[in-house]
């Protein structure tokens, strides 16, 4: 495992893009493996925890993971203010993605219910997806993950009492039908809950089970506890179950042979086996397991590279940069 200290100022939220680490609540003040420092932006921002940002590093998104504001903006000035719902907000992440489509891009949130997802074109402010008989089943979306050649859009989110669960959606098709985003056609025909998930590429899904007891038994074949798979989502197929012999937490793809693992400190897992490849205990990273974090005491900042498969994690004043 290859790891890099970068030492910072004042950090407040960290994304990549490209091979930079760019903190947009701090001006945008970048940083790159080489140790040189930019500032991209010309304000402040004393708001957030977090942030995303758009494929062409024009647009980023900053806010409070557990709060329900959030900012908008674009080459570092703000557009406007974001909302989410009141409900459990200070409970699970703030659900929030972009994707870019025919040259316009969209921020993908929840502006106006918990559960229910919109497209929201971040230079207009107009929401797409506002069409007439939306009723969106009751899951808070959380987690939002646009697959590499964006194609499809997963929530790792959760619904009551509480259950973590993923639904999938392709992207194209809810534009043109935002119904389609009240109730997912896609998710994995599992009976347990799935704590953790990730896209391996366009069409497959790395898959983590939480160890809560199964609530379909007819189905533990498919994914039994404490275990992970990949699901294949245009055949709807579920590979051969690995048993976890450890603790883990939120999952990062890096291919499908082996992926990130950083409940704890960050570690390197083979898919075939399930067994710890390279580890470095030396190094924090929570002990995130679910979209619901009230309770977590410590949290690092985490952002994965999904270009480069890197992980960049933060560790008091510094960024450590891992890669394989």
């Amino acid at each position: 495992m290859k790891r890099q200290t970068i030492p910072t100022n004042y950090l407040k939220t960290i994304c990549w893009f490209n091979n930079a680490i760019i903190d947009w609540a701090s001006a945008g003040k970048q940083y790159t493996p080489d140790g040189k420092t930019d500032q991209l932006g010309e304000n402040s921002f004393n708001f957030g925890d977090s942030a995303i940002i758009s494929a062409d590093g024009q647009y980023a998104f900053i806010y409070q993971k557990l709060g329900t504001k959030g900012l908008l903006l674009k080459n570092g000035a703000l557009l406007r203010e974001i909302n989410r719902s009141y409900y459990c907000a200070d409970v699970y992440e703030y659900p929030a993605a972009f994707v870019t489509l025919n040259s316009k891009t969209f921020l993908i949130h929840c502006p106006s219910e918990y559960c229910r997802l919109d497209f929201e074109e971040v230079e207009t402010g107009q929401i797409i997806t506002n069409s007439e008989g939306r009723n969106p089943a009751d899951f808070f979306h959380s987690r939002l993950e646009i697959s590499p050649n964006g194609k499809y859009l997963m929530s790792k989110g959760w619904f009551w009492h509480p259950w973590d669960a993923i639904k999938v959606f392709d992207i194209e098709e809810c534009i043109q039908n935002p119904k389609l985003l009240d109730e997912s056609e896609f998710y994995p025909n599992v009976g347990v809950e799935i704590a953790t998930a990730s896209f391996i590429d366009d069409h497959k899904v790395l898959l983590g089970s939480s160890d809560e007891e199964a609530i379909n038994d007819e189905l533990l074949k498919n994914l039994p506890p404490k275990h992970i798979a990949i699901w294949d989502i245009n055949l709807n197929q579920i590979s051969k179950p690995v048993k976890m012999n450890i603790e883990f937490g939120n999952l990062f793809a890096i291919n499908d042979q082996y992926a990130w693992d950083i409940y704890g400190f960050p570690k390197i897992i083979s898919l075939k086996t399930g067994e710890v490849v390279d580890e470095d205990r030396s190094l924090s990273s929570g002990l995130q397991n679910s979209s619901i974090i009230r309770n977590i005491e410590e949290l690092p900042k985490v952002a994965f590279n999904q270009k480069t498969k890197q992980l960049a994690i933060t560790n008091g004043d510094s960024i450590e940069i891992i890669g394989q």
